[in-house]
């Protein structure tokens, strides 16, 4: 039997999906942003999906991580940032518009702002309307993803404040954060075993074409006014999309914060479908 797997819309994502079916995955490939994956893989309707962290460390005793992969950044990312015409400082008592699209990146913010910034709660709001609008009535705002690349090129040489959320948790923690890991359910059909431990090797054989070819591919992308081929190119070198033991010590003190603050319930324990090598 084949997998069910979920799919990040998103432009960071191409380096593993570009090339998969032609590394040999067969299986339903679902789109969506990470939210609604994130309900997906927990009512069990996709088997395997790069998912958010904080999914993860939510229900992690029915989930197991695919090892050797994620979503991950050890300074800018690019693609999450707080946007504020003022600082952090001056915005210590205000509103923030949230992306409805994340559970992790909101869930930083928080952390970073209570933990590094000693504040004493973050006022954050989902807005009804998509989370730019209130963006551009100048509110401060949290976006993720190609929304946030895009207002980070329109906004970063202007007054405003663009805050990369993975840069300020590097400065205050010396380590990589981990915004999606790749997670398969425990519960995965028995008969569909073979196939999710072959995704590793799969993942691995896409992200390796898609190094060789990284300018192509870049290239091959839909035409964009706000992203050049050579700046989706240092977006992608901007990633780190392993996972190894200084990605798993950044994950696992994101995870010990979160429980701290009472935004988990329990401190994750991290498990693999099978051992790293």
């Amino acid at each position: 039997m084949e997998l069910t797997l979920g799919h990040i819309d998103y432009l960071n994502c191409v380096p593993f999906f570009h090339y998969l079916r032609e590394c040999g995955f067969q299986g339903e490939i679902i789109k969506g942003v990470p939210a609604q994956l994130n309900q997906m893989l927990a009512e069990g309707s996709i088997d395997v999906s790069p998912s958010s962290s904080f999914e993860y460390g939510r229900n992690f005793s029915n989930y197991s991580l695919v090892p050797g992969h994620s979503i991950s950044a050890f300074n800018q990312v690019q693609s999450v940032v707080l946007f504020s015409k003022k600082s952090l400082e001056e915005i210590k008592h205000s509103p923030i518009y949230l992306t409805g699209e994340s559970a992790t990146s909101v869930h930083l913010l928080k952390v970073l702002l209570r933990q590094f910034y000693q504040w004493d709660g973050v006022e954050g709001i989902v807005p009804a309307e998509p989370a730019e609008h209130w963006l551009e009535q100048g509110h401060p705002t949290l976006l993720i993803g190609d929304k946030a690349l895009k207002y980070r090129t329109k906004l970063l040489a202007s007054e405003w404040h663009c805050y990369d959320l993975a840069e300020l948790w590097a400065q205050h923690t010396g380590l990589p954060f981990v915004f999606a890991l790749w997670i398969a359910r425990r519960d995965i059909d028995p008969q569909k075993q073979a196939a999710l431990h072959e995704l590793s090797q799969q993942l691995d054989c896409a992200r390796q074409r898609a190094a060789q070819n990284i300018n192509p591919l870049a290239h091959s992308q839909p035409q964009s006014t706000w992203i050049t081929p050579q700046q989706l190119v240092a977006y992608w070198h901007a990633m780190s999309y392993d996972l190894e033991e200084l990605h798993l010590e950044g994950l696992k003190l994101f995870f010990y914060y979160c429980h701290k603050f009472d935004f988990l319930a329990h401190n994750p324990e991290i498990n693999f479908i099978y051992a790293p090598e």
